[in-house]
């Protein structure tokens, strides 16, 4: 069997390939390559640079920010068609896609402890189900079957099931989104759009001008990075006010999540937006959020919840589920 492998973890903003080896539940990366996935007109373009500067491995395995269907996905935040069989007959490899965060979930056996941040411990002997809600471009979310021997990942579309909100602000801001889109999901307001978005409600809300030195950031690169950035060094109230109520926010879909996957073994925070608000993640908003579900607060006491520091979790479930389809003779 070929040692190595193809992995991918394709996102709306950034696209990342890596030539793999894999031992077990061990991942080391030979060659790894980042694309920006927008300069792109499809993925196969982008794999076509990639392939250029490596050998092509027999065994290939994609995460991919959408909804895998069969054996194809069309990219959610991008106008991309992958297509499993014309990527095999083009590149001459086996190939399977995976939803990015079914990726991420099959990446959790690799990673350590120094990859993982403990928000709650949960219960000593906390096992079963769990489950993975990651918030970036948007907000993916999957879970993680317990068999009585291992989790079984599977894929999601829960971040754009509908909002709800849950308090007289959370209501007005709402309306405000369903005037610009119609329906109104998690993903639109948990996801770097949902902090833009709240950032620009909340300053008709209290009838706030944007600063000059923050529109200036804000044009200039990452807007939603640039609000939390002021906010996490206090430069700018509103700021401050956007991602706090962000991260209450996201607790609370985070608990919607763990209910109904019922996640005993744990709730996982992956995705880019996470790692950079620790300090707001830890000071307990998130997890009152997260915990304020009435009669299932016991419940969800129970249940560990970690952010996963480590930014190729959704590679290195690729390159896992690579070997897997390797190893099956696939």
């Amino acid at each position: 069997m070929d040692s190595r492998f193809l992995a991918g973890d394709i996102g709306g903003t950034k696209t990342r390939l890596a030539l793999v080896e894999v031992a077990g539940a061990q991942v080391g990366i030979v060659h790894e390559a980042s694309f920006p996935s927008g300069e792109y007109a499809t993925f196969g373009a982008l794999l076509d640079e990639f392939l250029a500067t490596v050998q092509s491995p027999s065994h290939a395995a994609f995460g991919i920010a959408g909804p895998v269907q069969g054996r194809a996905v069309q990219t959610t935040n991008l106008p991309w068609h992958i297509d499993a069989d014309e990527l095999q007959a083009r590149f001459g490899f086996s190939c399977t896609l995976l939803n990015d965060l079914e990726a991420t979930a099959s990446g959790i056996p690799a990673l350590n402890e120094a990859d993982l941040l403990t928000l709650q411990t949960g219960a000593p002997d906390a096992c079963g189900n769990a489950a993975v809600i990651a918030a970036g471009t948007g907000l993916g979310e999957a879970g993680l079957y317990w068999d009585g021997r291992r989790h079984q990942p599977f894929a999601t579309e829960g971040g754009h099931a509908s909002f709800c909100a849950s308090d007289e602000l959370e209501m007005t801001f709402f309306l405000y989104l369903q005037r610009q889109f119609g329906h109104v999901s998690w993903e639109r307001v948990v996801s770097g759009m949902g902090l833009l978005s709240l950032y620009h409600f909340l300053c008709m809300y209290r009838h706030a001008e944007v600063p000059q030195w923050l529109l200036d950031e804000m044009q200039s690169g990452d807007a939603a990075a640039a609000i939390s950035n002021a906010a996490l060094a206090g430069k700018d109230a509103l700021c401050v006010e956007t991602l706090q109520r962000f991260v209450r926010l996201y607790g609370a879909e985070a608990g919607n999540l763990a209910l109904k996957t019922m996640s005993r073994g744990g709730l996982y925070l992956g995705g880019g937006i996470a790692p950079k608000i620790l300090p707001l993640l830890r000071d307990g908003a998130f997890i009152e959020a997260f915990l304020n579900k009435g009669r299932m607060r016991p419940l969800l006491e129970a249940m560990p919840v970690r952010v996963i520091l480590n930014d190729r979790a959704a590679l290195l479930g690729a390159a896992l589920r690579a070997e897997q389809l390797a190893r099956e003779g696939a």
